[in-house]
């Protein structure tokens, strides 16, 4: 046999153990509420070949492959055991089972290290927490595709209307198609059919009402079965207490914005200071995409070095704000070709660090660049540290945050010399750290920080949505504060 053959028997291997894993994974998902990882990345309703590529992407973030008959023995395990819903890094038990010098057999680990989720300590599973997605754009249609994906336990969220402005012609067929067909994002995974006699979109078998509405004072939610229901206002008309409060009508119990609140809006940022928010606080804001990208990274900068200050500037692709051809605008230069024009414009990410990182003793400024890209931005982060510190000791630690501490759902890290933005299109993470670029001198420091501003940003805004629902369930092991 050929070295050739040999390589490809052992792919086969690979890919029949793959496949094997797919029931296990839905079955966990289904039935108890568990969704399994893989260093942060779920494996629920990936094909063969995704398990096989998220295997092999570990060894950019924790140095060597991780095989799937390394793991295969710990998901096998979690199958025995009384599960509650929880989310369970397979990855990461691989990774620590690799350390652990007790002698202890892989059923007898995993049994130990997810034992919060089990018995006595396990969440019993809650009624789904209806949601209601105000405005259907491209946030608004990316945030429903994570909802309707996570509600294949049917527990946890549950997406029971959006509400629009009623459009010329087949509006309902219409947005249907802008759900189903996505250019930057692909296709949507799953079937979806139009019922235009009751105004509904069914994706999945989740049955969605398109409510019709140009003012939010004039809808009564219960009168369409929703009740204490959570609002996602995706259209950024009003970014205040006062405007957003007119959402809380019959049915709503709380409204998220995403955009940058105003006023005494609390800005949260999950992984950072989401367990901040009050039980009773009625409206949050999920502050912006980039805010998102720069403070966890900002954060775990600030926790491990100190920062004394730092700007950023970020170089973001344009938006639906922005006109196709030169055209009147409000904004000065926005009014120019967004496909044609690198476009300077205000970020304020930079005045959101306060709010989302109150102790951080730092003036951070920023800036923005607008460029001919449809997805995908980067934040070049220049930060002044309390201490100096080398680039080997920086990149260290920031591999380590991304894969075991409580940021590693934000974090991720990329060694890829070849990277480029469109790389990056479908990131669940909030910031990408670029170890390639990454410059250290001293007590200077210079992160390059990829993410995708729309369907990054959708997945802080979900997790947010779940925290605030009381359906953000634990993961195990936990992480490593």
């Amino acid at each position: 046999m050929t070295v050739n053959d040999d390589s490809f028997t052992n792919w086969k291997n690979r890919e029949e153990i793959a496949e094997s894993m797919i029931p296990i994974i839905g079955k966990l998902h289904r039935e108890r509420d568990v969704t399994v990882l893989l260093h942060s990345r779920s494996l629920v309703n990936k094909s063969v070949v995704s398990i096989l590529k998220t295997h092999r992407f570990a060894r950019q973030i924790a140095g060597e492959e991780l095989s799937v008959t390394e793991t295969l023995p710990f998901l096998k395990a979690l199958t025995t055991l009384d599960l509650g819903p929880s989310q369970i890094d397979i990855g990461m038990l691989a990774a620590t089972y690799r350390t652990d010098d007790r002698g202890l057999c892989e059923a007898e680990f995993t049994a130990g290290a997810v034992a919060g989720a089990t018995g006595a300590d396990k969440i019993e599973r809650r009624e789904p927490r209806d949601v209601v997605l105000y405005g259907f754009g491209r946030i608004g249609r990316l945030v429903a595709r994570l909802l309707i994906e996570k509600a294949g336990s049917g527990n946890g969220l549950r997406l029971r209307a959006i509400v629009v402005r009623k459009a010329a012609g087949q509006d309902i067929v219409k947005r249907a198609s802008l759900l189903r067909r996505d250019s930057i994002h692909g296709q949507f995974q799953g079937t979806i059919t139009v019922d235009e006699a009751n105004n509904k979109i069914i994706a999945n078998g989740n049955e969605i009402k398109v409510i019709y509405s140009d003012d939010p004072t004039t809808v009564d939610y219960t009168a369409y079965g929703i009740k204490d229901a959570v609002l996602i206002d995706n259209t950024g008309r009003w970014r205040d207490r006062e405007g957003l409060s007119q959402h809380l009508r019959p049915g709503i119990a709380k409204v998220v914005l995403t955009a940058p609140g105003k006023g005494d809006v609390p800005n949260v940022v999950h992984g950072v200071n989401h367990d901040m928010i009050k039980p009773d606080e009625p409206i949050i804001s999920c502050a912006s995409c980039t805010t998102n990208a720069i403070v966890p990274p900002l954060k775990a900068m600030a926790d491990e070095y100190g920062v004394l200050r730092g700007h950023v500037e970020t170089i973001h692709s344009f938006t639906n704000d922005q006109n196709l051809l030169d055209n009147y605008h409000s904004s000065d230069r926005r009014g120019r070709s967004a496909p044609l024009n690198m476009v300077i414009t205000e970020t304020g990410a930079a005045s959101a660090v306060a709010k989302a990182l109150p102790d951080l003793d730092a003036t951070i400024t920023g800036s923005s660049i607008r460029v001919p890209v449809p997805d995908v931005s980067i934040a070049i982060l220049s930060l002044k540290l309390g201490r100096e510190t080398t680039r080997a000791e920086v990149l260290d630690h920031l591999r380590e945050v991304s894969l075991t501490s409580p940021l590693k759902r934000q974090i991720d890290f990329t060694t890829a010399p070849d990277a480029v933005s469109s790389d990056f299109i479908g990131s669940r993470h909030a910031s990408i750290v670029d170890a390639g670029p990454t410059q250290v001198e001293g007590d200077n420091a210079i992160l390059y920080l990829w993410y995708d501003n729309e369907f990054g940003y959708s997945c802080q805004v979900v997790r947010v949505v779940q925290h605030v629902s009381g359906v953000e369930y634990p993961t195990f092991p936990v992480p490593v504060l």
